[in-house]
């Protein structure tokens, strides 16, 4: 069978499934202690980077997906995994990276898209979606502006509130 592309809705499927199916339950919802970096929070769930748990033989193998290939937060995240699985429950864990499926923005879960709201980052709309105005997080206007495609970070733009007068970011849709 040749390469396929799976879309976002069974990619999101899959990894809920494998995650509510799993023998590692507990451990899945440990890790929901660790944060992104950039965004604390966000868990590694809601961002949509954690995509496996298993075990193999005497190990537990992580497997994780970068929002982009070189993201210096996935050194970090690591180190949180294992220690966490390490101090919780004495185990010693594998934490690997997977390129594929890659990460796009759809990840993310509907409770992580309203914890970046209520962190006061706009967040992405679906890849789909057709209205691509942009909220401000902090009173809901749609009048706003972008000011920079760039703010703190490269995934997110630098917005301004023509209501509120606030600025905030917006986390791109990827």
């Amino acid at each position: 069978m040749g390469d396929t592309i799976t879309l976002v809705p069974e990619l999101l499927a899959r990894r809920r499934a494998r995650r509510n199916n799993s023998d590692c339950g507990e451990l899945w919802s440990a890790l929901d202690q660790v944060a992104d970096p950039e965004i604390p929070v966000l868990s590694i769930w809601d961002l949509g980077v954690l995509h496996d748990v298993a075990r193999e033989g005497n190990q537990v193998v992580v497997t994780i997906t970068p929002t982009y290939s070189g993201c210096p937060a996935m050194d970090e995240i690591s180190r949180e995994i294992k220690g966490l699985l390490s101090r919780e429950y004495g185990l010693d864990a594998t934490v690997r990276l997977s390129l594929t499926p890659a990460w796009t923005t759809d990840l993310i879960s509907p409770e992580g898209k309203q914890k970046l709201r209520e962190y006061g980052i706009a967040p992405p709309p679906g890849r789909d979606a057709t209205d691509r105005v942009v909220a401000c997080p902090q009173c809901n206007s749609r009048d706003t502006e972008c000011v920079s495609e760039f703010a703190s970070t490269a995934c997110k733009a630098l917005y301004k509130c023509h209501s509120c007068g606030e600025p905030f970011d917006h986390f791109k849709c990827f």
